[in-house]
């Protein structure tokens, strides 16, 4: 049996649905991220879990037990909430030890487990320190210590990561992994970036509009989109508009045959490529031709745009120096059939 088993989770508002009939099983130990577009109900759903919030429809079961109308201190979970939510009048020791207190652990117990939760986020030296005079890394150790010293059978992430700036929270992604692995909790995280999903998950869980789009592992996810929101905001993608008419056929864009490996498809199709699948060639081997428009460096690689006679699109190229065409070039591009997805198409969508 699975450790915790999520069944038509709904939220209502009057007539607004933030969530509905939600399904999620998620295996104990493991590391699941809530991923999509701010209001598309991923928060709802954490608070669902945390008991902040009651479930219109659907149930939750942990470990067996259902603690669907369980109150949140009856639930026992550990949360981080972006902003961390430290008491600033007490120290690092007596924020992590709160927890503690509440459940009347006696004080030789408390002591050695709040030692314990510090050290696990290398936060020994700071023990006597207050909030104000943390960097924002350390605050937010401290409250993944919080959460951790109850010993929750769930821990659940609220945006952890977002308060922190871009070289601090790609530095605490590899310490949050690694200390999920070396403790083993159940972990559920909201994010609204796709990088930190895909770096620190085991399964991501994309949603949209309150539903969920697609559930897979990361690189799955990437690699298979099941449509075009998962693939343009699961990274970078090129979704041309096209037409096959038969299984294995190449798609008809405009005046191109583009081919694909994929042939369950047909029909109105969108035909979609990521721009790091895409390569520069020589006019004899190219499937588009066009023109670059723009030209961006981003450190570890360069990104191309290119006007072509289907729209435009993008190629990236890995940074080994500087690339051999210049704004205003005429290009030849070619990718694998195999990297090229056939998709339903989304009509509505823009192309």
């Amino acid at each position: 049996m699975s450790f915790l088993v999520l069944r038509g989770l709904t939220k209502r508002y009057d007539s607004v649905v933030a969530v509905q009939d939600f399904d999620l099983t998620v295996e104990r130990g493991e590391y699941v991220s809530l991923l999509g577009p701010s209001g598309c109900g991923k928060t709802t759903m954490l608070q669902m879990v945390a008991g902040f919030v009651t479930p219109t429809a659907g149930s939750i079961q942990l470990d067996g037990h259902d603690i669907t109308q369980q109150k949140p201190s009856r639930r026992g979970l550990g949360i981080v909430f972006q902003s961390y939510a430290l008491f600033p009048h007490m120290t690092v020791t007596e924020n992590v030890g709160f927890g503690l207190e509440m459940r009347k652990v006696d004080r030789s117990e408390r002591k050695a487990r709040i030692d314990e939760a510090l050290a696990l986020v290398h936060l020994e030296a700071l023990a006597e320190r207050y909030p104000r005079e943390l960097s924002g890394g350390q605050r937010q150790r401290v409250a993944l210590a919080r959460a951790l010293v109850i010993k929750p059978p769930v821990l659940l992430l609220d945006e952890p990561l977002g308060a922190l700036d871009a070289k601090l929270r790609h530095e605490m992604q590899i310490e949050l992994r690694a200390l999920q692995h070396h403790i083993g909790v159940t972990t559920i995280m909201v994010t609204h970036d796709q990088e930190e999903a895909m770096t620190l998950s085991d399964r991501v869980v994309l949603m949209n509009l309150g539903r969920i789009e697609q559930v897979g592992k990361p690189y799955e996810m990437y690699e298979q989109p099941n449509g075009r929101f998962a693939s343009t905001f699961l990274g970078k993608a090129n979704v041309l508009v096209g037409r096959r008419e038969g299984g294995q056929a190449p798609v008809q864009v405009g005046a191109h045959s583009l081919p694909a490996s994929d042939g369950s498809v047909v029909g109105t199709v969108d035909y979609v490529v990521r721009p790091e699948k895409i390569s520069f060639v020589s006019a004899d081997r190219a499937m588009l031709g066009g023109t670059v428009e723009a030209r961006a460096f981003l450190g570890n690689y360069w990104l191309f745009q290119v006007a072509t006679d289907v729209g435009h699109v993008q190629v990236t190229l890995p940074n080994t120096g500087l690339p051999e065409f210049n704004e205003g070039d005429r290009v030849s591009l070619a990718w694998s059939p195999q990297h090229a997805r056939v998709l339903p198409h989304e009509a509505g969508a823009a192309s």
